[in-house]
């Protein structure tokens, strides 16, 4: 008989050894990335003493010793920020000299634009029910800012301003600017001599001028060319500065991720029997669109900044609301709270623009 004896081979021990403290974890990062070389411990220490000597007096200031909603004479007595000359002014420095009984308009109009706004981050959407939506939500605005029909009261656009004036200025603005933009750097790369020389000379007189001297020239020079009786609102012609004005920068952005796509790409569309517009609409386009995301949003985010240079021709925007309300004797002293409370509505803004363009690179990415 054989042995049928069967010999069990030993199981393997299960506990792994894990890694020391010191490089996993919270305490890793730190070594990591704060106490890796000799420099960059002396810097962390550096920004941990600044931060140990500003921060309690900032907390203090902001929080501990603040007043949030109180009148003016109440925040003379305190050496805290005084929060309260947001709350006691906001419906002024959102909408400006817009008739107080029919603020719930304007207000209506930026919960539309924000809602389309949001709905247009995600590309699922991107098909024509939401270029109709937006075609109607313009038209919806339109009537809710101005009035006139369906039982609303008129309402001038000079009494417009605050925060809708400033949307309106910049989300139209950079909407029509864009394709303007594309069609100068196409022009600028056209083989027709005549079309290439005015997108050239466009591109170059706008850049070398300031946005500043633009606006002046549609609210003071502008005016003097146009027939006598003949009048073009305020706010339609400084919206056209600014189109015109950043347009000339997109074009440069798009030209150079024209000039970044390969020859081959043309020849290829030229083997499929492409013409000049199938080729740009269906291949160059899209590449070069793509690889300039960042400089393209950069740009924008600039020129949505710029808009609050309008007070310069008397458009009560934020910024300008803003600033009558310090000129107001009850409120004097108390800027820096304001322009803070300024600064967070641009960052949230700017901010909204940023994390979309990432989230349309990672989406682009191939």
């Amino acid at each position: 008989m054989t042995d049928t004896t069967h010999f069990t081979r030993p199981e393997p021990e299960t506990d792994e050894i894990k890694p020391p403290v010191t490089q996993v974890g919270v305490i890793g990062w730190i070594k990591a990335n704060l106490f890796n070389t000799w420099y960059n411990s002396v810097l962390t220490l550096a920004v941990l003493f600044a931060l140990w000597q500003l921060a309690p007096p900032l907390v203090e200031w902001a929080f501990l010793d603040s007043r949030w909603y109180t009148d003016s004479e109440a925040c003379r007595t305190t050496d805290g920020a005084c929060w309260s000359i947001i709350p006691n002014n906001i419906r002024f420095i959102l909408f400006g000299f817009y008739p107080p009984s029919e603020q719930w308009r304007p207000l209506l109009a930026v919960i539309l634009l924000v809602a389309l706004l949001f709905i247009s981050r995600n590309r699922r959407f991107w098909r024509k029910p939401l270029a109709y939506a937006w075609m109607g939500g313009l038209v919806v605005m339109g009537i809710l800012m101005r009035g006139g029909i369906l039982g609303l009261d008129p309402v001038e656009s000079s009494q417009w301003g605050g925060l809708p004036l400033t949307l309106m200025l910049s989300v139209f603005g950079l909407t029509a600017a864009y394709p303007l933009g594309v069609v100068l750097a196409l022009g600028r790369q056209s083989r027709m001599p005549a079309i290439k020389s005015l997108c050239v000379i466009y591109i170059e007189l706008i850049r070398g001028v300031p946005l500043i001297s633009l606006l002046f020239m549609s609210a003071v020079i502008f005016p003097l060319f146009l027939p006598e009786g003949i009048t073009i609102n305020k706010i339609l012609r400084a919206q056209v500065a600014i189109i015109l004005f950043t347009a000339a920068y997109v074009a440069e952005v798009v030209r150079g991720g024209l000039q970044a796509i390969p020859k081959g790409q043309y020849e290829a569309a030229d083997s499929l029997g492409l013409n000049y517009f199938q080729t740009m609409r269906l291949i160059i386009l899209p590449q070069a669109l793509k690889i300039v995301i960042p400089p393209t949003v950069s740009v924008l985010i600039s020129a949505f900044k710029d808009t609050s240079l309008v007070v310069i021709i008397a458009l009560y925007d934020i910024l300008k609301t803003t600033q009558s309300t310090l000129s107001n004797p009850k409120w004097m002293g108390y800027s820096t709270e304001a322009y803070l409370f300024l600064a967070v509505v641009y960052f949230i803004c700017c901010f909204f623009m940023s994390t979309f363009s990432r989230k349309l690179e990672r989406e682009l990415a191939t």
